[in-house]
């Protein structure tokens, strides 16, 4: 089972989404799962990842199945040796488990893949932690949809926003 995540912060409830899917080309999720928690704490600068930390873990141990690797939006990696949500993720799972990373926008100091996909000419950026940043890349490129930004990427986004 593969999982994508994200996470929207309110004034007064964080919400944590994780949609389950069996290949990175599937065009429905097989499930899906949200958690509600405390608002996000404050936001620290070059510390983003402990706003959203928590609210991953919580949804990812509610998952009931083994996972093969997790998808969110943002970077793994923010810069050689940075580490960015996704490697802080990885290492808070036990190093266990492939984290991907999706970012719609570029980092100054990057060390993405980028992935064009569909007709965008704007590429996604992929950073991974457990598996090959270009292995990771093909995966994201994929992903079902002819748009941009994967369904089910797209899915999980929409399912924070609205729970």
């Amino acid at each position: 089972m593969l999982a994508c995540l994200d996470v929207d912060y309110r004034p007064e409830v964080t919400v944590a989404a994780c949609v389950l899917f069996r290949d990175w080309g599937d065009a429905t999720e097989a499930s899906h799962l949200v958690e509600r928690g405390p608002p996000a704490a404050p936001y620290e600068p070059g510390q983003f990842y402990r706003r959203e930390l928590p609210h991953l873990v919580k949804v990812l141990a509610a998952v009931p199945e083994p996972l093969e690797a997790v998808v969110i939006d943002g970077y793994v990696w923010l810069g050689e040796e940075r580490p960015g949500l996704g490697a802080h993720l990885y290492e808070a799972l036990g190093r266990r488990l492939p984290v991907i990373g999706v970012a719609k926008t570029a980092f100054h100091a990057h060390v993405a893949v980028p992935v064009l996909r569909g007709e965008s000419r704007r590429p996604l950026f992929v950073t991974a932690v457990g598996m090959e940043a270009r292995t990771a890349a093909e995966h994201v490129r994929r992903m079902h949809g002819a748009s941009r930004i994967p369904t089910l990427l797209g899915r999980v986004d929409r399912l924070c926003r609205d729970s």
